[in-house]
């Protein structure tokens, strides 16, 4: 058993210094610490999934992560640490605990999670290693996992099973949304296409101001429209683009904007919440809703019933505003970039794309790669 900071410490000397994660009692004494460390940042995400995005976009601003959650959570990750984590090769410390593992009575949930754990962790490709026990097991364990990451850009897992860690007390506040917010409603002319939108969107952007486009055909119709280092074009991990929008927003002083789908955000509608409570200001995220899935054969969404700047305001955004046509959103982008955020702003879009449309010729890596050095650059000084 060793104590929270005998590992925090260590790892944050060595450049980890960004949480994020779901609790779980085996976790807690870590958590709370993390919490109470004002020289440590904790993301207290709605999801594990959730949680791999905000780290993923915390390490593209430039900040060494870890990603804590409970075994039966990994499956929530699965899709983000395979689509997004492994093609990207983004890494991070995932902390993963052993519910349900050798020898430990624990309660049903946990018995087939805690006996495939390691077995799954070797199906997603995630090297593993236990959770160093002792003081003198850290720094071999956190060389481990940083050499591995290093060399090869993928996340390392330590497995903690229950009693690792010194129980410790917690002294932390409640998060919560920062201010008042409000929605409101702009109209500006016919409904456009999605690709349409988003030329008009890159016309009024600041040359500052970074842009992630959620999977399928929005990222694909990006590319088309202007191919840049500060764009990244997720091919999976359906769901997380604005989580990763608030991770990147987090850690960086320029405008970020998050291009998300109506499909996408239903999947992951959490994430409003998390952003709400940590409300960057920098961060536009914009919700080009056509009420269909347009890249696997336009099947209907449910967002017909979703007002989703309604949502928003509720979770805590500043503002979250309703628009229609190019001339509103040109109006709403301008008043979002001028204002403090976050900002949602929900615009119908046409269903369909354009013809022959093409993918990224960028390989994923490489776009994560570029993005992060424009973040650098953009952020510097």
């Amino acid at each position: 058993m060793i104590e929270a900071d005998a590992f925090l410490e260590p790892a944050r000397g060595r450049g980890i210094d960004f949480y994020c994660g779901v609790p779980c009692s085996f976790l807690t004494p870590i958590i709370d610490r993390v919490i109470g460390n004002p020289s440590l940042d904790y993301v207290a995400a709605a999801s594990e999934g959730e949680a791999v995005a905000v780290a993923a976009g915390a390490w593209l601003a430039g900040r060494g992560t870890s990603v804590m959650c409970q075994n039966s959570g990994l499956g929530n990750a699965v899709n983000p640490l395979t689509s997004l984590n492994f093609p990207f090769r983004i890494p991070t410390l995932l902390i993963t605990t052993w519910r349900g593992g050798p020898g430990v009575q624990d309660e049903p949930q946990h018995e087939l999670m805690g006996e495939i754990t390691p077995e799954l962790l070797d199906v997603m490709r995630i090297r593993h290693r236990p959770f160093p026990k002792t003081d003198s097991d850290v720094s071999g364990a956190l060389t481990d996992a940083l050499v591995h990451m290093e060399e090869t850009g993928l996340p390392h897992a330590m497995i903690m099973e229950k009693g690792d860690v010194a129980a410790g007390d917690l002294d932390a506040e409640a998060v919560t949304a920062p201010g008042s917010s409000e929605t409101l409603a702009l109209k500006g002319g016919a409904t456009p296409s999605r690709m349409d939108a988003m030329a008009a969107l890159l016309d009024r952007l600041p040359d500052d101001a970074a842009v992630i486009a959620t999977t399928g055909k929005c990222g694909r119709e990006l590319f088309t429209l202007a191919d840049r280092e500060q764009h990244l074009y997720q091919v999976g991990s359906m769901g997380c683009a604005a989580a990763m929008g608030l991770g990147v927003a987090m850690n960086a002083s320029n405008p970020i904007v998050v291009l998300d789908g109506d499909g996408a955000l239903l999947m992951k509608m959490g994430t409003l919440a998390t952003i709400g409570a940590y409300a960057p200001g920098n961060l536009i995220h914009i919700v080009l809703d056509n009420g269909t899935y347009d890249s696997t054969g336009g099947q209907p969404t449910v967002s017909g019933g979703v007002d989703f700047a309604a949502a928003a305001s509720a979770a805590g955004y500043r503002r979250g505003i309703r628009c229609q046509g190019r001339d509103g959103l040109v109006e709403t982008v301008a008043m979002a970039l001028h204002n403090t955020g976050p900002t949602l702003i929900h615009m119908p879009v046409l269903p369909g794309s354009a013809k022959d449309l093409g993918r990224p010729t960028v390989k994923p890596q490489d776009v994560a790669r570029r993005f992060k050095g424009f973040l650098e650059t953009a952020n510097s000084g």
